[in-house]
């Protein structure tokens, strides 16, 4: 697995939505007292799915502060889950193997087409549609 880093441009700033916020908030209240942390994995996912399928640095913050959790310790898990995506990403979002079994099966002449029809790994076409990465199999 790569080194994930968040994406060097990023936007200023992130707010929940008031519905978003007000689901944060039921998502949070189904743990005890002193244990709202584990509400990290659900809220980081709803923050990249507000932000347009990526997960802003703002949004980490964001999040961080309504966990009450230090920034670096959300930052862990948004770096350690490849589901969090770092850098934005096109509207469809390829996700291609490159594993040895799928190598075996076709997976190399697959990047070839999202190269040449979509452009590099991690590049997002000109109109927003489309962008790919090699992943590992789930």
């Amino acid at each position: 697995m790569s080194v994930r880093r968040l994406a060097a441009e990023q936007p200023s700033s992130f707010a929940f939505t008031p519905e978003n916020a007000a689901w944060a908030d039921r998502q949070i209240s189904k743990y005890p007292e002193g244990r709202q942390a584990s509400a990290v994995v659900p809220l980081l996912w709803r923050a990249q799915e507000q932000a347009g399928g990526w997960l802003p640095e703002p949004a980490i913050r964001a999040v961080a502060e309504r966990l009450d959790m230090p920034r670096i310790r959300v930052l862990e898990i948004a770096t350690f889950y490849t589901m969090f995506n770092l850098e934005p990403v096109g509207r469809h979002f390829v996700q291609l193997c490159g594993t040895t079994p799928c190598m075996l099966r076709g997976a190399e002449e697959l990047k070839e087409v999202c190269r040449r029809k979509i452009g590099p790994e991690r590049h997002v076409s000109a109109d927003g549609a489309l962008s790919w990465l090699e992943v590992e199999c789930l």
